[in-house]
Parts: structure tokens; C-alpha cells; sequence
């Protein structure tokens, strides 16, 4: 079996893998994988540490195997994988010769998995507390109660406020937190976003959502006014020439298209070396 096979066996919703020893110096030092469930579909996302900054992306179990078999022969020393019962432990020399060893994992004896009626999810939003943005999307009664033709789309606001709360210890304290999203769209998660951080959490946040389209983002900033959200705004505009901010904590662009996603990228560095890291959460 290749190496691409004995990676992509590993690939499951309990993965988590971890590349080390970077071969240059200016390049990412770790890369750190782990599964995530966006839009109903099974991703993997690598959460990809370079310098003071954390850039994430998201594919399926195919693209990721890929992915990390041309980073563990090109860009890293050691790759240590673990998921679906298997342990995969590589090491590539300088010149990308690799050492492979995996093994199935044996199941502790006396241990069952426990009932799926016993495992209830923990959702950051969680059902039965109605949320004005979530009503007004249909996404949940008045009362608070997940409409079922709306289910998906729950739980993919919900899993991406785990990524925001994963990132909250590198944030900054003490003053307020500037947050942008680029091509925020019809802004689901841009709202979702600053309901969590300012109304859940009682942080001191402005957001920025940036779109290109007009009615979008007059029928956003109705609703903003509407739920009473001081700090979240909503402008017109390009990504690449947008000047709305001096300095920005982290940037979102989960619908950017085309190259939008570069542009992104090029605004958060220089956003960054400005002086406090900024965390970008990328599209699928």
C-alpha cells in the first residue's frame, strides 16, 4: 500500500494529525489536521501555523491525503497520524526519502462505545434559547425550536463558532476586537459571529462585513440596526481595494470566490505585521 492509501485509511471523524520538524525556514512550522463537518459534508481542515499567524483550509479525505503526502515529502520531517483504529508515523529525510510505520490499533478490552442516545451534541447556540438573527431565518421558531428543513444550516453556524472559540485564547484582551468578513453575503455567520462574541461572551468587538452587492448589504444593515448590534456594519466594496481599517484581530472569508480568497490572504499579512497576529478563517 502506498503512502497516499495508508494516509487517507487514517481519514475518519475521529482523525488528528500533526506535521513537524518544518525542513526550511520560511515556511509554516506545524501543521495540525483534524475532521469537521461543513454544509453536511465530511471535511478536513489544516490549521497551518506560519510565523505569528494561523491559516486554515478545508477538503475532503481525498485532497487532504494528498496534501499531506506532498508536505511530508517536501516541507516536513515527521508526520504522526492517528484515526479509524490506525497509527501512521512518518519520517522524510532532507531529500524526501520517507520511513513509514503504521499499525492497527488494538480496542481496549472491556470498553463499548457508548449508546448514540446517550451522546447529545453540546451546540454553542443551543436549541430551546431562541436567537433574533436565527428566527428571522427561519432557522428557528420564536420559541426557540430548530425547524427540521433548516437543520444543516444550524449546525454549520454552530461548527463554525467552534472555530471561533478555538481561537479566542489568541485574541487579544483588554480592548476592543476588530473583526472583517469579506465577502460576507447574506451574513449567517457574520451575525452568528458577533452574537457570540459580543452578546454571549460580552466581548468588545466591531465587525465589518464587506460584499459586493448593494441590496445585500442595505437589507444587512437593517437587520443589524434591528437586533440592536452597535459594533456590526456593513459596507459595499472590493476586498483588494478595501481601506475600512487600520488594523484588524482576524478576517473571515468563508464565500470569497475567484481570487478573493488571495486578496484576503495579502490584507490579513499586512494587517499582521502591523503587530498582533491575525487569525484567518478560509473557504472550503
Amino acid at each position: 500500500m502506498d503512502l497516499r492509501e495508508e494516509i487517507k485509511r487514517a481519514l475518519g471523524a475521529d482523525t488528528a494529525a500533526v506535521l513537524s520538524a518544518p525542513k526550511r525556514k520560511d515556511q509554516a512550522f506545524r501543521i495540525k489536521v483534524r475532521a469537521v463537518q461543513m454544509r453536511g459534508q465530511e471535511l478536513f481542515q489544516a490549521s497551518i501555523y506560519q510565523g505569528t499567524q494561523v491559516f486554515h483550509q478545508n477538503c475532503d479525505a481525498d485532497c487532504m491525503a494528498g496534501l499531506l503526502q506532498q508536505w511530508i515529502t517536501e516541507d516536513f520531517g515527521q508526520l504522526q497520524l492517528e484515526g479509524c483504529g490506525y497509527s501512521v508515523h512518518v519520517l522524510s529525510s532532507r531529500k524526501g526519502k520517507l520511513t513509514v510505520k503504521s499499525r492497527r490499533k488494538e480496542k481496549p478490552e472491556g470498553k463499548t462505545a457508548p449508546a448514540a442516545h446517550n451522546r447529545q451534541k453540546q451546540y454553542i447556540l443551543p436549541e430551546g434559547t431562541p436567537v433574533d438573527f436565527l428566527v428571522d431565518l427561519k432557522v428557528m421558531t420564536p420559541q426557540g425550536k430548530v425547524t427540521s428543513a433548516r437543520y444543516d444550516k444550524y449546525r454549520q453556524i454552530n461548527r463554525f463558532l467552534e472555530f471561533i472559540r478555538d481561537v479566542l485564547p489568541d485574541l487579544p484582551s483588554g480592548r476592543e476586537i476588530t473583526v472583517v468578513d469579506f465577502g460576507c453575503g447574506k451574513s449567517y455567520l457574520t451575525f452568528a459571529v458577533y452574537y457570540y462574541l459580543n452578546r454571549l461572551l460580552g466581548l468588545d468587538v466591531r465587525m465589518i462585513g464587506l460584499d459586493l452587492k448593494a441590496d445585500v448589504i442595505r437589507e444587512c444593515s437593517r437587520l443589524a440596526e434591528k437586533y440592536g448590534y452597535e459594533k456590526l456594519t456593513f459596507c459595499v466594496g472590493d476586498i483588494a481595494s478595501y481601506q475600512g481599517a487600520s488594523a484588524v484581530d482576524m478576517v473571515m472569508t468563508l464565500h470569497a470566490c475567484d481570487t478573493a480568497t488571495d486578496h484576503a490572504l495579502e490584507k490579513a499579512v499586512r494587517w499582521g505585521g502591523a503587530g498582533d497576529p491575525v487569525r484567518a478563517l478560509l473557504p472550503a
